[in-house]
């Protein structure tokens, strides 16, 4: 439901923040702020039935107003700076701030509307001012660099040397040795990078929900299961337009189906042409925005000191600069372009045969990809489907985390939820509470598409010593229940749950002193590592044996079932790693530009495509214009990440295959020295301690079948 936003209010509060001072009208709105008190909710989650839009922004000020008097705290103590009278109490500096960041920001992601939006609109430019503020203060950073270079003489234990290390780290690249003729650019760009790159998610966001394709002829829908027309007619009679027709949207579970089934060949183009053109012209074109987005990443990097963008990014990555991804990249380009290749010859020959007379398009790809499926394994989407109801799916999930570090799961459902769908559980480790998670798995118009995982609160330890244990959401889009049969998972879906618990895992099992080193704030080419890892139990034979029951009979799943799993593993692997890769050299051009660049688009894009040697018949995983990862997303010249973590992700498991993947002294090895320790080590050198040496490539391209 959206409600009217009150101008007046965001009016006023934003006067009282330039002006410093407070009114009656503006206490009276701290003092009934839940924000501004201790929430006695269970495990002190959020408490979202009483949090309204009209708290967040007197909530932003106030942190931000008691950080700054932390700091200046900081910097106006006379005594001579050390770790525990600069770093920790900076450590500990935005604690309000954080508290309401962490709920609006991810609300802004999944119950988004226009009142939310209007309060980004107005916040993300506040908020943005401050963190430059924090970095370019220069007394600040002289006390953070001034403990750094006597860091030797401090006696810190390890973490608390990382933690100084970070520290300082962070505001190097956070402008601090930015000239001061420069520094007021270097704001004016960042706060520009906040509003545009918040406007593009929003562009992708309506442009996804403003089409529908509607079908009155159920005859043009031969090929669709009863269940994807089950689900077409219930979504058309939810709008008194569209009652008793059938409708498809642009969400994943709706299109990915739709193009692997429809016969109806023009249906397909529609649809496809729709996702594909999205953002490109019209009412929410992303094409200027791409321009001024790459363009001021560019003259950021280059006030740093970095000839590019890319390079920037990732001297604080694993990978380092841009030289080594290229070179990844392309080690694994060559095999699966091969691949590719031969499986679009395969399609094309099943269209030939059938004297279709056409040749092989994007939107023809899936649908001869699972028509082939089942002529070669006797195995398509709707076989698989009954054994993997989403609750089944979700006990498997728990099986394998109990199985492998002793975690159990209990649903509360008195703890409060941001929206009425979500289920709420207790991850439960030697009879204690370490952790909430929420789960949030359907589509919906206010929430973006895809799968991701994120914090409403990270483990840390008080400045007092107690441990604040996590809490988590998991947010997918997964196809709802429909009449009488449950929301069923394919392969893709169900890998995606364990992937994004994976991420889950890294934050719930986190043993970390410091909030900034804890859980997921590790290396962005090392955060997919753990949730890719986890992958891999979700169709392992033994696995799927504990838990894959068909929903209806009970039935375990058969041998001969998982059998053609098994053999059809690798299957389309071609088609699925270059349309990955290609989407992560997209992703570099536009960050390795070493001068100001006008990217004309689809032009640009399709030139860049063409000389990687990319097939017409496959595009980018994700065009440029709704490319969010990149341009809304926090991945910008980082997508590479996803293949950078698939080499260790690939080689970790090699370990728990030799010495069976539920061995106990194996999974010990990676929840301590990976699961639980988050950034307070190089990321390689927590690798190696769980491995005992670096990672190979070599598992990575056997199990995709590319070698």
């Amino acid at each position: 439901m959206k409600r009217n936003i009150c101008i007046m209010t965001m009016v006023v509060a934003t006067a009282l923040l330039t002006s410093g001072c407070k009114d009656k009208n503006e206490e009276t709105v701290l003092k009934d702020n839940p924000f501004m008190e201790e929430w006695d909710t269970p495990y002190g989650v959020p408490p979202f039935d009483k949090i309204k839009p009209e708290h967040y922004l007197p909530a932003f000020e106030e942190g931000m107003k008691q950080q700054k008097e932390n700091i200046d705290a900081i910097v106006n103590n006379t005594e001579d700076p050390t770790f525990e009278n600069t770093i920790i109490p900076l450590e500990y500096s935005d604690e309000l701030l954080n508290k309401v960041s962490m709920v609006f920001f991810n609300l802004t992601e999944c119950c988004n509307d226009e009142e939310m939006e209007k309060l980004a609109d107005t916040i993300m430019p506040l908020v943005t001012q401050h963190g430059d503020d924090v970095m370019l203060n220069e007394k600040l950073f002289q006390k953070v660099k001034t403990v750094y270079d006597n860091r030797e003489k401090e006696k810190l234990n390890p973490e608390q040397l990382r933690l100084l290390e970070e520290t300082y780290k962070g505001f190097v690249r956070g402008g601090a040795n930015v000239p001061a003729e420069k520094q007021a650019r270097f704001r004016e760009i960042n706060t520009k990078l906040a509003s545009l790159t918040q406007k593009f998610g929003n562009n992708v966001l309506k442009a996804t929900n403003a089409y529908t394709l509607v079908v009155d002829d159920v005859k043009k829908l031969d090929g669709l299961t009863e269940q994807q027309l089950q689900n077409a007619k219930e979504l058309g009679n939810e709008n008194a337009k569209t009652k008793g027709k059938y409708v498809f949207t642009l969400d994943m579970p709706t299109l990915e189906p739709f193009l692997m089934n429809c016969k109806n060949r023009e249906l397909r183009k529609q649809i496809w042409t729709a996702y594909s053109n999205r953002c490109l012209g019209g009412e929410f074109d992303n094409s200027k925005i791409i321009d001024e987005i790459a363009n001021l990443r560019l003259e950021k990097a280059q006030i740093l000191g970095f000839d590019n963008y890319a390079n920037y990014s990732l001297d604080d990555a694993m990978a380092k600069n841009a030289d080594n991804v290229y070179a990844l990249l392309k080690q694994v380009w060559t095999p699966a372009l091969a691949k590719a290749k031969e499986e679009a010859a395969q399609y094309q020959k099943m269209i030939d045969k059938e004297r279709g007379g056409f040749k092989l398009e994007p939107y023809d790809w899936r649908y001869y990809s699972e028509k082939l499926r089942k002529e070669k394994y006797d195995l398509n989407d709707e076989d698989i489907r009954p054994y993997f109801a989403l609750d089944t799916a979700q006990q498997g999930l728990f099986m394998v985390c109990n199985k492998l570090y002793g975690l159990t799961f209990k649903e509360n459902k008195d703890i409060p939820v941001y929206q009425k769908d979500v289920k709420v559980y207790e991850v439960i480790d030697n009879n204690e509470v370490i952790a909430i998670v929420y789960m949030d798995f359907f589509p919906r118009a206010s929430k973006r598409s895809g799968a991701w995982m994120t914090n409403f609160r990270e483990q840390y330890y008080s400045r007092e010593g107690k441990n604040i244990i996590p809490v988590v959401s998991l947010v997918f889009n997964f196809t709802k229940p429909s009449g009488d049969k449950p929301a069923m998972l394919n392969i893709d879906e169900l890998q995606t749950m364990f992937h994004e618990f994976g991420h889950a895992l890294h934050s719930i099992l986190s043993r970390c002193h410091y909030r900034s080193l804890s859980g997921t704030n590790v290396p962005r080419d090392y955060v997919e590592m753990p949730s890719q890892f986890m992958e891999h139990f979700s169709t392992e034979p033994e696995v799927l044996k504990m838990y894959a029951h068909h929903y209806k009979t009970g039935e375990t799943i058969p041998d001969a079932l998982i059998a053609k799993m098994e053999a059809a593993a690798t299957y389309g692997q071609g088609f699925i790693n270059t349309e990955l890769l290609a989407a992560s050299l997209l992703d570099m051009d536009y960050h390795t530009i070493t001068s100001k660049k006008t990217f004309k688009q689809p032009d640009y894009e399709k030139q860049q495509l063409e000389k990687i040697g990319l097939i017409p018949s496959i595009i980018s995983r994700y065009k440029s214009p709704y490319f969010q990862h990149i341009f809304s997303g926090g991945y910008g010249a980082g997508y590479y990440s996803y293949t950078w973590a698939a080499v260790l992700d690939n080689d970790a498991f090699e370990a728990f295959k030799e010495n069976g993947i539920f061995d106990q002294a194996t999974a010990t090895a990676f929840r301590t020295n990976i699961l639980e320790r988050g950034n307070t080590d190089d990321a390689m050198n927590l690798y190696v301690a769980f491995r005992g040496k670096e990672p190979s490539i070599e598992p990575l391209l056997r199990n995709r079948g590319l070698k």
